[in-house]
């Protein structure tokens, strides 16, 4: 399908519904960004014990794996709007809980990672059924440009959440959940702007069968299946980020300062690619592309682990940025074009699983081969796999690398 010149790039925010979507998803990835740097400092402040981060971190990834898959079959049944909202009214009201217990003084530790749960649930439902939401709202022609539009939204929020969550905590952890509170209050003002009606699609009943149907869907369709699986593969192969703060210390030799630049770099080229196919789309050879990105990925990590240079260092980690997008947005697309409305909640829900089960899998990869190879050859070794992995991909899903055109198939 054309995409009309009137539709593309920056444009598609003049159109009222997905202007509305933008806000609520820049408000919400912010509100979170925010609250992940609080939750960790003020758990740290009041345990003093690296133990209770990492338990944090686990309460935040735990319902993913427990709700994913009957996530995907709720937001192939009821109405997507409803669910997010509801889904956010939850974490809203979670944070304000923070927010009063912070200000009052009752807060505890126990209490922190009971709400911390209980906002990984109510995420696990509210992210999968965003990317889906985004297909009622624009046209399936615009959808790869409106899928860069996005995601430069959450890469910006990436970027500007920890440091603002950082600077409002200096006036106290609840300045800093009262404020996150009130954007995800925010963005459920701007979802209920949304004039375009989500009805609820006819699905089967809830059992497991019908739960695992998105896996079989998956399975049945090799290029979903490729997409999805590649990117796996790359993120837990080539990931590098839990490393950084050693990269800074003892190879480049910056302070703390200089480890938030090296965590922004990657956001930055990410922003600057998603607003580039925002505005210029990828128009033809869109499988080859794909997994040149992801190539390039891998090319990138080797440079910043053979990097000696903090300038080097921050510029392989932009383009290892600017190439990550590129996969994002061509699988978001792939994933949902190639999948009917019925099937859309469960598909992105599995697609939600195996990007949450990557990037966590990754970080303790990342830490493992460190310590039993050593820094650099282990990040050097991981870029070389994610190559690797990108031509051996290219061998067995032959229909992903000859995609054309990213063009709706069902």
């Amino acid at each position: 399908m054309q995409v009309s010149g009137e539709a593309k790039g920056f444009s598609l925010l003049q159109m009222h519904d997905f202007r509305c979507f933008w806000l609520s998803r820049v408000a919400s990835v912010l509100a979170y960004q925010m609250l992940s740097v609080a939750v960790g400092w003020q758990i740290y402040d009041l345990t003093n014990s690296t133990f209770y981060l990492g338990i944090a971190g686990l309460l935040q990834f735990l319902p993913m794996v427990l709700l994913m898959l009957p996530a995907g079959h709720v937001i192939d049944r009821y109405n997507r709007t409803l669910i997010i909202r509801l889904c956010q009214l939850s974490e809203g009201l979670g944070v304000f809980l923070l927010a009063a217990g912070s200000l009052t003084g009752w807060l505890t530790k126990e209490t922190i990672l009971s709400l911390v749960f209980l906002i990984g649930a109510a995420r696990t439902f509210e992210m999968p059924c965003m990317q889906v939401l985004l297909t009622g709202v624009v046209d399936r022609e615009v959808l790869p440009q409106a899928l860069a539009l996005a995601a430069s939204s959450s890469q910006t929020a990436v970027i500007a959440g920890p440091a603002l969550g950082g600077l409002l905590y200096t006036y106290g952890p609840g300045i800093v959940f009262a404020c996150v509170s009130g954007l995800y209050f925010l963005s459920i003002f701007f979802l209920g702007r949304i004039r375009k009606k989500q009805e609820a699609v006819k699905s089967e009943k809830p059992d497991l069968r019908s739960a695992l149907l998105g896996l079989s869907f998956i399975r049945s369709r090799p290029v979903i299946l490729g997409a999805i699986s590649l990117d796996l593969f790359a993120v837990l192969l080539g990931g590098a980020t839990a490393l950084l703060p050693v990269f800074a210390r003892k190879i480049l030799l910056v302070g703390p300062a200089g480890l938030g630049l090296l965590r922004s770099a990657p956001a930055v080229g990410s922003v600057l690619m998603a607003l580039f196919l925002a505005h210029r789309p990828l128009q033809n050879q869109v499988g080859r592309k794909m997994f040149l990105a992801v190539m390039v990925f891998g090319l990138a990590t080797i440079a910043f682990a053979l990097s000696t240079s903090f300038a080097l260092s921050i510029g392989a980690l932009i383009v290892l940025g600017t190439a990550d997008t590129i996969s994002v947005v061509v699988r978001g697309a792939l994933v949902q074009l190639n999948t009917p409305d019925e099937m859309r909640g469960r598909v992105s829900a599995v697609n939600a699983l195996f990007v949450g089960t990557s990037n966590q899998l990754g970080e303790f990869e990342s830490g493992m081969a460190a310590t039993w190879l050593g820094l650099v050859p282990s990040v050097v070794l991981g870029g070389v796999a994610t190559v690797l992995v990108a031509l051996i991909w290219m061998r067995l899903f032959p229909s992903l690398k000859n995609i054309q055109r990213l063009e709706s198939n069902v």
